[in-house]
């Protein structure tokens, strides 16, 4: 197994682009991130492209316009894993030698629905009875009030959080720091959960180049950062009763990840997870083991998540502020995780950053807690 380097990142800023295609959406991260590489074009031998919403052959309409062509193209729905098991993809490929680089495009376009919820699979049967994401994470929501030691003001403190990382993010959909007040008097969209506690649709895209360590090598050494681990499951199934604030895909897929990156969530310096909604970052917070189950909302309340804290959680604003183009999302984050060990992160820098994980799942299905879940664990290298 080779050792596989990120040395190029980039994306748009997360916004709602109404009149722009894929295409339009995809090409620009796609050629600032090969620009960046220092790779002439013609060196890239695969290209995997993660979407849930872009239709047929997502990925070879973006790439002929930077004069990518007759080479393999993936295109991998995973819902909003996609752009993380796009990276997945990509890494495991040039880890066994079957190519020396690969190009990662996550993109996604969520305007094109006018607004509401996503559009989910109608032949659930747990869609058909009103389990939307805001419903599902609103029910997560009432239960942890129910079981752990917090308040709604704890709920609406992740907001507040992510807004003020947000600000330092010119890639960032919302920028204005927000409070505590303003938060729980926002429009109510669930109970507990208002609008400020729910991630904004919007448009992105994001791009990455990986190669293997001959190719870096080769190159110079140029600014990367190393993957010590990537992986990716499905849920397991469960009819009847799920713990909802136990999300078995996560704590597995966490546990797998410590274990081959051989590093454990104290050491980690960055961590960008899946914030979709408000509670859903302190459910996380335990799956990832960055403290045990029932002490999340201390561990926030403490500022061990944000900066000057042990480990920042989302320091881009997270989707909360970013914004969630469901495909995009996963590349996204390993293109902030890029920046931030690369020490490009511009405001909102964490000083001396080493390690970064990146989490994100993917869909709901009757019976499983999340149809994939993605996990990487990255290293600066330089």
């Amino acid at each position: 197994m080779s050792d596989v380097h990120v040395i190029s990142g980039a994306m748009i800023p997360m916004r709602r682009y109404h009149e722009s295609s894929y295409v339009g959406l995809g090409v620009p991260p796609v050629a600032a991130a090969l620009r960046e590489s220092g790779l002439d074009v013609s060196a890239v031998e695969s290209v995997y492209c993660g979407h849930a919403f872009g239709g047929m052959l997502t990925g070879q309409r973006i790439v002929k316009d930077v004069g990518l062509a007759g080479i393999p193209v993936l295109n991998v729905d995973n819902a909003c894993s996609g752009g993380a098991t796009a990276v997945h993809a990509a890494y495991r490929a040039i880890a066994r030698g079957e190519y020396a680089t690969a190009l990662v495009v996550g993109v996604d376009k969520l305007t094109q629905f006018g607004g509401g919820t996503l559009p989910l699979v109608a032949e659930d049967w747990e869609v058909r009875q009103g389990m939307v994401m805001p419903a599902m994470y609103a029910m997560r929501a009432r239960r942890y009030l129910h079981e752990r030691d917090a308040t709604i003001e704890d709920l609406a403190g992740v907001s507040v959080k992510a807004r003020a990382h947000g600000s330092r993010n010119p890639y960032a959909q919302y920028r204005k720091p927000v409070t505590a007040e303003e938060v729980l008097e926002s429009k109510p969209i669930a109970d507990p959960l208002t609008l400020l506690q729910c991630c904004p649709t919007g448009d992105g895209a994001a791009a990455l180049v990986l190669v293997n360590d001959e190719v870096w090598q080769r190159s110079g050494r140029p600014p990367s950062i190393r993957v010590r681990a990537s992986v990716l499951h499905s849920g397991d199934f469960a009819a009847g009763y799920r713990d909802m604030l136990r999300p078995e895909i996560t704590y597995g897929s966490a546990r797998e990840a410590y274990e081959e990156a051989s590093v454990g969530p104290d050491e980690l310096d960055v961590i960008e997870l899946h914030d979709a909604f408000s509670i859903a970052e302190l459910v996380y917070y335990e799956a990832l083991g960055l403290c045990e189950p029932g002490d999340s909302a201390a561990l926030l309340r403490s500022g061990a998540t944000t900066y000057g804290g042990r480990t920042v959680v989302n320091p881009s604003g997270g989707l909360l502020a970013k914004g969630h183009p469901v495909g995009a999302s996963g590349a996204a984050q390993v293109v902030e995780a890029f920046w931030q060990l690369t020490g490009r992160a511009g405001d909102r820098q964490v000083p001396d950053a080493r390690l970064a994980l990146t989490h994100v799942t993917g869909g709901g299905i009757a019976g499983l807690d999340h149809g994939a879940c993605t996990i990487h664990v990255f290293e600066r290298t330089t």
